[in-house]
């Protein structure tokens, strides 16, 4: 009986290690894949929205749905 025990032991410890290697190997591809989103992320921020391109957007719905409308919102005491 000891002896199936030490068996379940000793997969136990290798599966514990086992773990561990896969837990940092996917710490990495994570770690990686975080970082090609940030790099991506500020390429984007700084090509397509830098250098004052955003002054060139014409918005089709500005003025035309106000967040404050006097017609609905009226104060009423």
């Amino acid at each position: 009986m000891t002896s199936i025990f030490l068996l379940i032991s000793r997969f136990f410890i290798w599966s514990f290690g086992f773990f561990d290697f896969a837990a940092n190997f996917v710490n990495w591809i994570l770690f990686f894949v975080a970082t090609a989103l940030f790099c991506y992320w500020c390429y984007v921020l700084m090509s397509t929205l830098g250098g004052d391109k955003d002054k060139e957007y014409f918005s089709p719905t500005e003025g035309h749905f106000p967040y404050y409308d006097p017609k609905i919102h009226k104060k009423e005491l």
